[in-house]
């Protein structure tokens, strides 16, 4: 047997506790100025991660080149070139 036309009521609003939770934050420690540093270098589009690039290094010098050659519409293949085979 199916329910047909079967009609629900919604419940009223209920107001909900947010309890807060884990330790106090002390906003003038030495981690959380380093935090907010970060937050606002990220704001302003500073924020850098990671290791800067070294545009001397060889591995810039090959990547520059590669895409020299890709511009220019030279196919470039990726990875170790395959060892020629030879036959006795």
């Amino acid at each position: 047997m199916k329910k047909e036309n079967e009609v629900k009521e919604t419940p009223a609003q209920v107001e909900v506790q947010v309890k807060v939770r884990g330790r106090k934050i002390n906003a003038s420690s030495k981690r959380q100025q380093v935090l907010a540093k970060r937050e606002a270098a990220k704001a302003s589009g500073t924020f850098k991660k990671g290791r800067p690039t070294v545009a001397s290094s060889k591995r810039q010098q090959v990547l520059a080149s590669r895409m020299e050659k890709i511009a220019s519409g030279i196919s470039v293949k990726r990875g170790r070139p395959k060892k020629s085979q030879v036959t006795a």
